[in-house]
């Protein structure tokens, strides 16, 4: 460790010294955007899936809406009442929420970003740092 900050410091290193510190220092910068991309992109993992559980019982809810307004036509014709008004309005009510369910899941997936904007801008960063050392 000793020898590594005496030739840090010394200011006549050889080519190959700055080449190899150079290329340590790479290598460091990238392991490190590998880390942050894969931290950044599990993230958003979660959220696609926490979206998907949403969709998934909106959609549930729909198909029992369904199942209802269909059972409310049964029933239309067995009331002496229009019971067929109350499992519409009761499948209306289920449609709706739903709808709602849905929507919700929907948005929550818009909010979702596929690509790893924090690393990308990370990387970005890095590059114009090097170009600046190159100079």
């Amino acid at each position: 460790m000793g020898e590594r900050v005496d030739m840090l410091t010394n200011e006549n290193r050889s080519l190959a010294e700055v080449v190899q510190n150079i290329v340590e220092n790479v290598q460091d910068i990238l392991r490190s955007e590998v880390r942050l991309a894969k931290a950044e992109i599990g993230a958003e993992a979660q959220k696609a899936a926490n979206a998907g559980k949403m969709l998934a019982i909106g959609i549930v809810v729909g198909l029992y809406s369904l199942g209802i307004l269909l059972l409310g036509a049964v029933y239309a014709l067995s009331r002496a009442l229009p019971p067929w008004e109350a499992a519409m309005i009761v499948g209306g009510i289920l449609a709706v929420i739903a709808l709602i369910l849905v929507v919700t899941g929907r948005g929550r997936l818009k909010d979702v970003h596929a690509k790893p904007v924090k690393t990308i801008r990370s990387v970005e960063e890095n590059v114009e740092w090097l170009k600046k050392q190159t100079r």
